[in-house]
């Protein structure tokens, strides 16, 4: 994923020298940058806390409520819920990436970064990979906290794996979206309201929580373009059964358009603001 974005920068200028920055060392100093986010998190444990504390209050929360409503019991319900709930809490906990980078750039920590001989655009590389680590943790403990509930996936444990790499993976892309939104906007604060004015429907009609056959009409049509709703169903086929099917490819190829599509307009964009 790295090489999309440093192969459209390794004729960066090195800060203040006119130097050229090649390839090899944009991807180390992405990697740097990264290592600087997790000391972040090290530093100020806080950030954690959408993904420490919301998937076990989510997954524990809508079990109880919704378990004997929609499938009669909760032991029941868990098969639906938990890939569900893996999906929204790692696809939400993307939205971060864009309100931090914003953060960032009106602290002026970017400006600083301009006088270091790297590629500018590492910065904005490295906390997009440092935010991977947070992805893993949500994933991680949504899993802990269905078992420790009573779920037993039938895919086992290389459905499991399987599925929270897919989600991972499929989050990464879709941070981009939001990093583009986080280097155009205008604060902090409008970032988180724009992604998650567009995220929470996206997410609660994808059929994460009920199923989408007892929707509206027109509701379920809007989920045959809506990427969550592929990506629930790619994790339940595989934590549910192992099963690899066409809901993973498009999850998958949608991922991959979106990182084609959405990389180069935020370096672009990233490398005129900085």
């Amino acid at each position: 994923m790295t090489a999309v974005l440093t192969a459209q920068v390794h004729t960066a200028d090195l800060a203040g020298t006119g130097a050229r920055i090649g390839l090899r060392e944009t991807v180390s100093t992405s990697f740097t940058m990264a290592y600087r986010g997790l000391l972040k998190i090290k530093h100020d444990p806080i950030q954690l806390f959408d993904v420490t504390i919301q998937p076990i209050l989510f997954t524990a929360m809508f079990t109880y409520i919704f378990g004997g409503a929609i499938s009669g019991s909760v032991g029941d319900y868990l098969p639906v819920l938990i890939p569900g709930i893996l999906v929204q809490t790692v696809i939400l906990t993307s939205v971060v990436t864009g309100t931090q980078l914003r953060e960032d750039m009106d602290k002026g920590v970017f400006d600083r970064f301009k006088s270091l001989p790297i590629a500018r655009v590492s910065a904005l590389a490295g906390a997009l990979l440092a935010d991977m680590v947070r992805y893993g943790i949500a994933a991680t403990l949504t899993v802990i906290v269905g078992l420790c509930l009573g779920y037993r996936p039938g895919g086992g444990v290389a459905g499991v794996v399987a599925a929270c790499l897919v989600v991972v993976a499929c989050s990464f892309a879709i941070s981009w979206l939001w990093a583009l939104v986080g280097v155009t906007g205008k604060s902090a604060g409008s970032v988180q309201g724009i992604s998650m004015m567009v995220m929470f429907p996206l997410t609660f009609m994808s059929g994460a929580f009920a199923p989408v056959s007892t929707m509206p009409g027109w509701m379920q049509a809007i989920n045959h373009a809506n990427p969550v709703y592929y990506l629930v169903n790619a994790c339940r086929d595989l934590m549910n059964a192992n099963v690899y099917g066409s809901a993973l490819a498009w999850s998958l190829v949608g991922s991959l358009a979106v990182i084609a599509i959405f990389a180069p307009l935020t370096v672009r964009a990233y490398m005129r603001r900085a």
